[in-house]
């Protein structure tokens, strides 16, 4: 068996004219009144033949050697219609026809005028044999004649009929051909579309213009300005906080380039939360994004999340007047260019965050000398200087044989005893030798030994040890700075005389930790501290808040003047629970 793509229209026709045929002997048989048993079952192979070709051709399909079998086929059937039917002296001598048909169609002109000279000299030889007185010359001549002359009339008309036939399905092919070639075409334009956009947004780092060359080229993969897809509303969404907040768009007007949308409901929500792509057929309807003017005009609208991982950047929406725009093609199309925008997104702003990151690094290093400076100059610096005075005062006081100078000396001893403390308390804070070789837990309890030794500042320490085994290196060492950090601005400001620093789960969460640091000290008001903290020159609270992002975490500070103060971090410890705090499902 053999299939082709296109109707072989020759067996079209030849089983059409089959069934003429079959009809033409049946009209005849029953004029006659000469359908008997050996008729009836020749029609029925006859039949049943065409109904297998029939059968065939509507599946486009053809047998090996089909036209030889075809023609032998209905030659047979023609011989023995016409024996059955009386031979030269009953109602159907033309039988012969279907075989000369077959013929014509199958193997060309001249090969169905053999065919049709064959037919004569079987059924005259048939008749010879079984009826000789019948067979005169003259019924032998019209025998001849007319067989001769149904094949020269039917192999004429069918050179001109398939020749015809052959033109137009070789119109087709050509007409096939020149679809394919222009599909193609257009794919590979699309394609160097797509992958110019794919080198000029991963050329560069600038998410800004990444979301741009999206934008632009969204239209020109699907057609350019000249297609309808110039009529395309499209716009770049991204989280600023917990709102979507319009960045870049195509076609917006002024008020709708304002708009923000919470994505709590509707088509957005939907997308961010499944991370599938959402098709409107009629935005305006939309809960959230039916307040934008230009979707008023718009009956159908595609919403593309951009997430990467955990991240959820924001959203693609496209908008579009025709309600059939977003066929199956371009939503795959502007689905592969989300994709691709959301990598770049993602590199622009990880190189952001690095370059910023590397920033604080310099400003922390800066401000920890300053902050050494400060404690060298508020602390050693004046107490060697006071140990200096007073050496000065013993010397004297030995010149003139006066005062106690053995009692001042004992003063000068423990001066310079409390200034080796302090010293060795600073240097542990930069760099605590207790945390590498026997963890946090231990970490901890000894920066509260040296804060009651060196200061006389009482800070209680209450950590749960499973939580701590859950903790990286990496973040135990954040956490202990965290904790320093509190502890030290609660000794200096808020004049607590007791500090607690506790770490456990947070309230029915198993998966993330709780750092607290709680003090009894005076409080402050938050609103108005915060309010001009950079020009204080402190970064107290900028430290708190970098170390905390260094865990993924959520920094929160409670504090009233007269009752204390609270800095609570909330430190995830899976995947799930970094994607919780970020989406604020968990608060502070």
């Amino acid at each position: 068996m053999r299939k082709a793509d296109y109707p072989f229209l020759a067996d079209w026709f030849a089983i059409s004219l089959r069934w003429l045929g079959i009809l033409g002997i049946l009209a005849a048989l029953a004029q006659a009144n000469a359908l008997q048993l050996e008729l009836a079952l020749a029609l029925g192979v006859a039949v049943l033949w065409n109904i297998f070709n029939t059968l065939m051709a509507a599946f486009n399909q053809r047998m090996s050697a089909h036209r030889f079998i075809n023609v032998t086929v209905d030659v047979g059937i023609s011989v023995a219609l016409f024996i059955f039917s009386g031979g030269i002296m009953g109602p159907i001598v033309w039988a012969g026809v279907m075989g000369i048909l077959s013929a014509a169609i199958y193997i060309e002109w001249y090969r169905s005028l053999l065919v049709a000279l064959l037919f004569p000299l079987l059924e005259g030889g048939w008749t010879y044999y079984f009826n000789r007185q019948a067979l005169t010359p003259i019924t032998l001549g019209i025998l001849f004649g007319l067989h001769v002359l149904i094949g020269a009339v039917m192999g004429i008309a069918s050179q001109l009929l398939m020749k015809k036939l052959r033109a137009v399905y070789q119109g087709r092919l050509r007409l096939r051909l020149e679809n394919e070639q222009q599909v193609q075409r257009k794919e590979r334009e699309r394609m160097q579309v797509f992958y110019h956009m794919v080198e000029e947004v991963s050329a560069t780092l600038n998410y800004e213009v990444v979301i741009d060359a999206v934008l632009d080229l969204s239209t020109n993969v699907l057609g350019g300005m000249d297609t309808p897809a110039g009529q395309m509303v499209s716009a770049v969404m991204l989280f600023d906080g917990r709102k979507l907040k319009v960045v870049s768009a195509r076609r917006f007007p002024p008020r709708d380039m304002k708009v923000t949308l919470p994505a709590e409901a509707g088509a957005a929500s939907k997308a961010i939360e499944t991370g599938e792509p959402q098709q409107l057929a009629d935005p305006s309807k939309d809960p959230e994004m039916g307040q934008m003017i230009i979707l008023q005009d718009c009956k159908s609208a595609l919403v593309l999340p951009m997430i990467r991982g955990l991240n959820a950047y924001g959203i693609i929406l496209y908008a579009h007047p025709d309600p059939d725009f977003f066929t199956e093609e371009n939503s795959i199309l502007l689905e592969m260019i989300g994709h691709q925008a959301v990598v770049s997104i993602q590199n622009a702003r990880l190189f952001q965050e690095v370059r910023e990151e590397k920033e604080r690094i310099v400003e922390s290093q800066e401000e920890a000398r300053k902050k050494l400076a400060r404690d060298l100059h508020d602390g050693p610096t004046q107490s060697v200087s006071s140990i200096a005075m007073r050496v000065n005062v013993v010397r004297k006081m030995m010149e003139l044989n006066t005062g106690d100078p053995e009692a001042e000396l004992e003063q000068i001893e423990e001066l310079a005893r409390n200034t080796t403390k302090e010293i060795r308390h600073m240097l542990f804070t930069l760099r605590p030798l207790v945390l590498e070789s026997e963890g946090l837990i231990s970490a901890l309890n000894t920066m509260s030994k040296r804060m009651e030794q060196t200061y006389q500042q009482n800070v209680q320490v209450d950590v749960d040890e499973a939580v701590v085994e859950r903790l990286e290196i990496g973040k135990q060492t954040v956490v202990f700075f965290l904790a320093e950090e509190a502890v030290n601005n609660a000794r200096k400001h808020a004049k607590a005389n007791q500090i607690m620093v506790r770490l456990k789960y947070a309230p029915e969460e198993t998966d993330i930790a709780a750092l607290e640091i709680i003090d009894n000290g005076v409080g402050f008001d938050i609103e108005s501290v915060t309010s001009d903290y950079q020009q204080r020159g402190s970064l107290g609270m900028v430290n708190l808040q970098e170390r905390t992002d260094l865990v993924n975490g959520l920094l929160k500070l409670d504090s009233i003047p007269g009752k204390g103060t609270r800095v609570r971090v909330l430190i995830p410890l899976t995947d799930q629970a970094i994607d919780r705090l970020r989406r604020g499902q968990i608060h502070a």
